[in-house]
């Protein structure tokens, strides 16, 4: 094992004494050449090294294409996603009507992508890369890649829907079922199609009820009437959902809360 150890430590430096031979070497042609063969080798942080190295001599020549396609990838291949992201943009700035431009500008979106973390942390990339992916759909309706991008928006979608649906059912864990009722409220409204959309509902309704539940005696009787306008209006929506029962168990106690509330205030004033 020690021995393994001290080989690879040995190639290390050596392979870092050959790349620094190389970069001091004042020919730009045999840079380039080097840079190709670790490129093609799969040497990428040495490839990357040179390919920077000789970009302002090759810069306006047939060659800075490539240079500026491949240094790009060299930063994606070693997983620098923020600087292949912004390698990717200039390369695409600097040739717009490359043919290699659709490849590039889906990498573009793609290194937000990878970028993009776990639902529960901030989601600032994963809706870049919807944003992203969108703009390339637009761009390039008939590249092989449309199929794919819109998979990784569904993916990204649902990884928003997941953070939202963990906020609200945060909110009503702590007891601030208000703010719980107005944020499944919103996970609804911006994800209609999910097939969690009942359970969403349901949500709403079940906050709603404990929020008036919770309520001063002169609010409460407005605010069970909203949970039966929410409980018909999801008996409309989703009339084969498996909450039907508890909805109408919601239903009926705001029913019958409003009759105790309006029995109170008839024999009050006498």
């Amino acid at each position: 094992m020690r021995t393994l150890f001290i080989l690879i430590i040995a190639v290390f430096f050596t392979s870092c004494h050959g790349i620094n031979k190389i970069l001091k070497n004042p020919d730009p042609e045999f840079k380039l050449r080097n840079a190709e063969q670790f490129y093609a080798k799969k040497k990428y942080l040495f490839a990357q090294q040179l390919y920077e190295d000789v970009i302002p001599f090759f810069k306006g020549r047939a060659e800075f294409e490539d240079i500026g396609y491949k240094y790009a990838y060299c930063a994606y291949y070693q997983q620098d996603y923020l600087s292949a992201e912004s390698l990717f943009k200039s390369y695409l700035e600097n040739f717009p009507n490359s043919p290699r431009s659709e490849e590039v500008d889906y990498m573009r979106a793609y290194t937000y992508f990878k970028q993009s973390p776990k639902a529960p942390l901030d989601q600032t990339n994963t809706l870049k890369t919807i944003g992203m992916m969108q703009s390339f759909i637009t761009i390039h309706p008939n590249s092989d890649k449309v199929k794919e991008a819109n998979g990784i928006i569904e993916i990204c979608r649902t990884k928003l829907e997941e953070k939202d649906f963990a906020s609200a059912q945060l909110y009503f864990n702590l007891g601030q079922f208000r703010a719980a009722g107005v944020a499944f409220a919103s996970l609804l409204n911006d994800f209609p199609e999910s097939e969690k959309a009942d359970e969403y509902k349901m949500m709403v309704i079940k906050a709603s009820y404990q929020f008036a539940t919770l309520s001063v005696e002169e609010k409460k009787q407005e605010r069970f009437e909203q949970v039966i306008i929410e409980c018909n209006d999801f008996i409309d929506r989703f009339p084969d959902s498996k909450w039907m029962k508890e909805i109408e168990q919601y239903n009926n106690l705001s029913q019958n809360n409003i009759k105790i509330l309006n029995n109170e205030q008839i024999k009050t004033p006498s």
